[in-house]
Parts: C-alpha cells; sequence; structure tokens
C-alpha cells in the first residue's frame, strides 16, 4: 500500500549503500520538478521509524524542492527482509552489482546470514552470491567512498582497475592512490583507461606527473607518444584507429549482453539477427586479428 509520509522521517542509513550519480540526479530533479514523484520511495518499518532502502535520489531532490510529503511503499517490519525482498526485485529496480554486493555485505555482517541462507531466499546459486561479497571484500574503504559517491565510475574499476590486480599484482595501496588522484576530474571511461595504464605500466615520468595532478599532460602524452603520428603512413593510421573503436566496442558489448533492461519482442528479433550476423564473422575476424597480432608482433 502506497503511504504518503513526512520526508523528515525517513532514516538514512542506508544512503552509502547506492550508488550516487549527480548527471542522473539533475535529470531526476527536472523531472520532479515539473511532474512530481511518480514512484514511490521503499524501505522497511520500524516502529516510527522509516529506514530507506531505495529511492535516495528521489530523497535528495525532494529535499531540494522543498517537498515534505513524498510516497512510500515499506517491503518489510524486518531490515534483513527488506533487503532481502529489494535484491529480489533489483532486475526491475536496476540496482547495480556493486550496490548488490554491498546490501549482501551488509546480510552477512549486520545480520550474520550465511551465503546458503541469502542464495535460498534470492532463489540464486551460492555462487552468485560469493561473486558479489567477493567485490567489496577487494574493495578498500577509500576506493567504496569514491565510487558510492560518485568520484569515481563503478565500470572503470569494474572493468579496467580489477583485472590490473589480478593480471599485473597491483598492490590495494596502488589502487587506493590511483582511484584518489582520478577521482572527481569527471574523466571519460577512456580517458581512465588511458591513465591506468600509464600510471600502472608505463614510465616512472608518468607516474610522478599524475602524483602532481597533471592529468592533461599525462593524457596528451599517452594520446599521442613521441613518433607515433609522425612516422605513420594516413592508411596505417586509419587502421590503428579501427582497432581502437573495436576494441571499445568489443569491451561496451560485452558488457552491456549481461544487462537484463531489454524487455520488447522487436528488440530481441534485431538483435538476433545482428548477433547471428557477428557470430558468421568472428572465426574470420579472429583468424585475422591474430594473423595480424602476430604480423605486427614480429615487425
Amino acid at each position: 500500500m502506497i503511504l504518503q509520509v513526512e520526508i523528515s522521517s525517513f532514516d538514512l542509513r542506508f544512503e552509502d549503500h547506492r550508488l550516487r550519480s549527480p548527471a542522473t540526479e539533475r535529470i531526476l530533479l527536472a523531472s520532479i520538478a515539473q511532474n512530481g514523484i511518480r514512484d514511490p520511495l521503499q524501505g522497511v518499518d520500524l516502529e516510527d521509524t522509516h529506514i530507506l532502502l531505495n529511492g535516495f535520489k528521489r530523497y535528495r531532490c525532494a529535499k531540494k524542492l522543498g517537498i515534505g510529503i513524498v510516497p512510500y511503499v515499506s517491503l518489510s517490519s524486518d531490515t534483513a527482509a527488506g533487503i532481502i525482498e529489494l535484491l529480489r526485485m533489483s532486475n526491475e529496480k536496476g540496482l547495480s552489482i556493486l550496490e548488490q554486493a554491498r546490501l549482501i555485505t551488509e546480510l552477512k555482517e549486520g545480520h550474520h546470514m550465511s551465503t546458503a541462507d541469502i542464495a535460498r531466499l534470492l532463489e540464486k546459486s551460492k555462487a552468485w552470491v560469493s561473486v558479489r561479497s567477493g567485490i567489496t571484500g577487494e574493495m578498500s574503504p577509500v576506493v567504496m567512498e569514491k565510487i558510492f559517491s560518485g568520484q569515481f565510475p563503478a565500470y572503470a574499476y569494474l572493468y579496467i582497475l580489477r583485472p590490473f590486480i589480478r593480471i599485473n599484482r597491483i598492490t590495494r595501496e596502488e589502487i587506493d592512490e590511483f582511484v584518489g588522484l582520478a577521482a572527481g576530474r569527471n574523466l571519460s571511461i577512456r580517458d581512465i583507461e588511458l591513465l591506468a595504464n600509464g600510471y600502472f605500466k608505463g614510465s616512472a615520468e608518468l607516474g610522478e606527473q599524475l602524483r602532481r595532478g597533471d592529468i592533461a599532460w599525462v593524457l596528451s602524452s599517452l594520446r599521442h607518444p613521441a613518433g607515433k603520428s609522425g612516422d605513420c603512413t594516413a592508411a596505417e593510421q586509419a587502421m590503428l584507429r579501427d582497432l581502437e573503436r573495436t576494441q571499445g566496442y568489443m569491451r561496451r558489448v560485452t558488457v552491456r549482453c549481461r544487462q537484463t533492461a531489454f524487455k520488447t519482442g522487436a528488440f530481441f528479433a534485431q538483435a538476433n539477427l545482428l548477433t547471428g550476423g557477428i557470430l558468421r564473422q568472428l572465426d574470420l575476424f579472429t583468424r585475422a586479428v591474430r594473423d595480424f597480432y602476430d604480423r605486427s608482433g614480429k615487425a
């Protein structure tokens, strides 16, 4: 049942368990200013307190707009049960994997629930729960704060920094330092990837310049290394651009294929045709790229 409750009655103890997105929040603020809050906030009720679990962006927008009464739905009268219900609804509500991980950690550490218990209640495998527990276990408090406050993109941590940790044996302290240097600068994912490669695999000079805060110089050096443009023909430069774009699109499609937000029949019909065409070319593409990799390595 949807209730109308005073915004001052909310307990915000789980606000740092949800990712912030200043850009998304600005869009939402304009929408609420024009149309009001359409979707009710969600939480659990303990005595006279509404512990908020879902709707923090709507809450902050309401505060900015001076809205004192907001729609609200209680998921449970028990905190752990409410978190479980939110996780069960996560496909519809769009919880990211990091938000799922943070809430599962809360169930384990705050409510002493086992992996098996959580998996059973969510109707998921124990591996699904363990993967998410492992993510938060790898993250330091510094990195977690930067990501959940919206200063450093979650995608960049999951798909750029975590592979560095596993493959290159980068320490947690080095990751903390890099995230601290890059956070809050509104860098694109591509720029963060360039900086990470330069910082962890590049010269000492690049690392020192980054520590001094000269992001623009480091990015320029990485984008235009000495001799790159002058020594390549127009055809070679075009090929390098195509390879760079292909790498980027492969990474993007890999991530998006795992999303569960796709629902329409028209989308799946077209996606099936396109993916079928890609699969038919995949073996030829793989052989061509592997041969080119070998040739370039020998050269």
